[in-house]
């Protein structure tokens, strides 16, 4: 109670955050920013209860921004993949992109509000902050009034060097995260300067992520092997890749399968 009360009187809200776990034997409660510190008794306790049988789940949403300055939650900023047809969701109104079904269904995709509406805080979420146009500041800073009166637990994480340092900045209690791979060797869309600097997380020299998200194939680069802090890969699509991620230490963004149903075989 004492430190609840003392931190209170903080005006930085960095430390005023903090995680409540409610268990059968007792309530935990934890500074925020310490669970992603390896090492803290934070991090500890969060990742022992998140590897009890009923875990600490979370989902993991990407939000775009539109043409209207509206946010929608998707991954790609091409809807080709997702919707079939070859346009960019900046391009669009989100009005325009609703017209596309999602993955041959009648779902379409949804405003930010909407889908945080919809989870309501049940499962902590990794929000993706995709700065196409060079938008960081404005596109941080709408997703940050969507997450305002949200109560649920989430971190922001982006590809983005620009949305982290400006988060680290304007938003310094939001846990950042930086999204990094060795990424020319799929031919993206960035230059050889840009590529260097985000395989060797010289990145994290202005934005100084809370973790570092790294593709999982790019894993033996030195800079990510010889990280310090909260790591964690992306994308894993196997219960073996899982398990590899998990030896590193590493938290996984996972798609396409449930661990748990592979867990209840073993």
């Amino acid at each position: 109670a004492k430190r609840l009360w003392d931190s209170a009187q903080e005006t930085d809200m960095e430390h005023r955050s903090f995680l409540w776990m409610s268990r059968p034997c007792g309530t935990w409660c934890v500074p925020e920013r310490e669970t992603y510190l390896q090492d803290s008794r934070a991090y500890k306790t969060w990742t022992f209860y998140a590897d009890q049988p009923n875990g600490i789940k979370a989902y993991r949403v990407v939000v775009d921004g539109v043409r209207d300055g509206k946010l929608a939650g998707i991954h790609d900023a091409s809807l080709k993949r997702t919707c079939g047809v070859n346009l960019k969701i900046e391009d669009l109104t989100l009005a325009e992109a609703r017209d596309y079904p999602m993955e041959e269904s009648d779902e379409r995709i949804p405003e930010f509000c909407d889908f945080l509406r919809l989870v309501d805080g049940k499962v902590p979420l990794v929000v993706e902050l995709k700065a196409e146009r060079r938008n960081e500041k404005a596109l941080t800073d709408a997703a940050m009034r969507a997450l305002a009166d949200y109560t649920g637990l989430f971190c922001v994480e982006s590809f983005s060097p620009a949305v982290v340092d400006y988060l680290k900045k304007a938003y310094p209690a939001v846990v950042r995260g930086q999204l990094a791979g060795a990424l020319n060797k799929e031919k993206k869309t960035i230059t050889r300067f840009q590529d260097m600097l985000l395989k060797n997380l010289l990145v994290n020299l202005a934005g100084r992520p809370d973790f570092v998200a790294y593709r999982f194939e790019d894993r033996d680069e030195p800079a990510f092997r010889h990280f310090k802090g909260a790591k964690s890969m992306w994308t894993i699509r196997s219960y073996e890749d899982l398990k590899t991620c998990e030896a590193w230490g590493a938290a996984p963004i996972f798609e396409q399968f449930e661990p748990k149903e592979y867990e209840n075989k073993v």
